[in-house]
């Protein structure tokens, strides 16, 4: 099929994109959310799934574009922000053990290096929270992701 008409030769206005299920919705949503699972395997996979959901299914879903949107820099803080500052905190760690203080920090540096899996933790609860109908919302960025999807 062309995307010419046979009178005019005229180019067609392009379709509008069709709108998400509820159930679609639900599914891209908690997918979205679930894609930090990929950050075990590629150490950034999750970060770009989030993305690609976001980019295909703004259009045709706010509550996808919002689910994913929050994911992604959620991912982006708690996985790729908590992974260089824990990486900073054990690096300081282990200078400082040669002068007996990094052995104080190692309890800190311990709980920092649990961003990453806080990330994941949370990720699932979303995932599970939109797979129900739930408007998941991540703690502090949510009503910003909300504000800039809507202003």
């Amino acid at each position: 099929m062309s995307d010419y008409t046979s009178e005019t030769a005229q180019p067609l206005p392009p379709a509008a994109p069709q709108p998400l299920s509820p159930a679609d919705e639900r599914t891209w949503a908690m997918l979205a959310h679930l894609s930090v699972l990929l950050n075990l395997f590629t150490a950034v996979g999750g970060i770009a799934g989030a993305l690609i959901i976001y980019l295909v299914y703004k259009d045709r879903s706010r509550y996808v574009a919002y689910q994913s949107l929050q994911s992604l820099i959620m991912q982006g803080i708690l996985w790729m922000g908590g992974s260089v500052i824990a990486g900073v905190f054990w690096a300081a760690t282990s200078i400082l053990s040669a002068l007996i203080i990094g052995v104080v920090c190692v309890p800190l540096a311990c709980i920092v290096s649990l961003l990453p899996v806080v990330s994941i933790v949370y990720g699932i609860v979303g995932g599970i929270k939109c797979y129900q109908g739930a408007d998941f919302q991540y703690w502090l960025i949510g009503n910003w992701v909300r504000s800039t999807l809507t202003g």
